[in-house]
């Protein structure tokens, strides 16, 4: 639906995108992350035809971003970080005018402009002026707007900025929602948004792309976590060295007759049901078994405080490569 080729951005001096390349399918939810100033919004508007790129190519549903720039703004809904609103209109007559926009004919705008209404909940205010809506009123008419012309794509550039805590939820509500119909693209630099929306994050930072896989796959670790309670605990970490794909372990004695085990496994295997064999053999107490996951935080930490060119995965587990961008190696198990 969205490919991006080696896309560059350059601003006198300043290089905000610097070769990045991804793609997004029909109905995928996606996040694209990043601090601020790491080029999301810049790639955003790339691909929405607000920019021209300096170099590579951008297509959406098959249509160059340069070449056929009406055709691609047919298929796409855009709701910038502040939506384009002209405050002195009422709701109700700015969507009127966005339909006009359009080109929408009569029966077809009365069809939207009455299902856009009903998704975006903004039934109590299309009679009042927009500048006097609150802020997550104006998200939520500025998406209506955006949705008005029933897009395939819908590009959301940090959709939750300046709202309240109950507005965020039904702002990440209606995402949903429109991510069971649509391809949504959700710019931002908050994790939670994207945990809370996305089903794959493409993390941009310094203008590239550091991360590009699903939520699962970037917080998967290939740490096993394993507390047990053995008579021997020497006797038993040099069993656990022994599976098949461990290729360290690490002990900490936990005090109560316990001890956790982290098994570090070659790839991405899983190794529960031959630990599990082993403690039936070996008769010992098994409290906890699971993969040491971290958080799309951690990750995200990561990252940040990888070095250009580095190739991203857990600290305790890599080494630096050269590929720039991070993806799983293995399927998961």
């Amino acid at each position: 639906m969205i490919t991006l080729q080696n896309l560059e951005k350059t601003y006198g001096e300043t290089r905000a995108l610097k070769g990045i390349s991804f793609s997004i399918s029909k109905g995928e939810v996606v996040g694209l992350l990043g601090p601020n100033g790491a080029g999301k919004t810049t790639a955003i508007k790339i691909i929405v035809g607000y920019l021209l790129p300096t170099a590579g190519s951008a297509t959406v549903a098959g249509f160059d971003v340069v070449s056929h720039p009406l055709e691609v703004q047919e298929r796409i809904g855009y709701l910038p970080e502040n939506a384009p609103l002209y405050l002195d209109m009422l709701a109700q007559e700015y969507l009127d005018f966005m339909a006009d926009m359009r080109g929408l004919d009569a029966r077809t705008r009365a069809i939207r402009l009455a299902r856009v209404v009903e998704e975006c909940a903004i039934q109590p205010v299309l009679t009042r002026p927009l500048g006097q809506l609150s802020k997550g009123y104006r998200q939520r008419v500025g998406l209506a707007a955006a949705l008005l012309h029933d897009p395939q794509i819908l590009v959301l550039d940090e959709p939750t900025t300046g709202l309240d805590p109950n507005q965020i939820a039904e702002v990440r509500h209606l995402v949903r929602r429109m991510g069971s119909t649509k391809t949504v693209i959700l710019s931002t630099h908050i994790l939670s948004e994207v945990e809370a929306t996305c089903d794959r994050a493409v993390i941009l930072i310094d203008g590239r792309v550091r991360a590009d896989a699903s939520l699962a796959e970037i917080t998967r670790s290939s740490v096993q976590v394993v507390t047990l309670s053995a008579r021997d605990p020497v006797a038993a970490r040099h069993d656990l060295e022994g599976l098949r794909g461990v290729i360290a372990v690490d002990e900490t004695d936990r005090g109560d007759g316990f001890h956790t085990f982290r098994l570090h496994l070659e790839g991405d295997g899983e190794i529960g049901e031959a630990v599990g064999e082993l403690a039936r053999e070996r008769g010992w107490r098994l409290r906890e078994l699971r993969r040491d996951d971290r958080s799309l935080e951690q990750v995200f930490r990561e990252l940040t405080d990888t070095a250009a060119g580095e190739e991203w995965a857990p600290k305790a587990e890599s080494s630096p490569g050269e590929a720039e961008t991070w993806a799983p190696s293995s399927p998961i198990a």
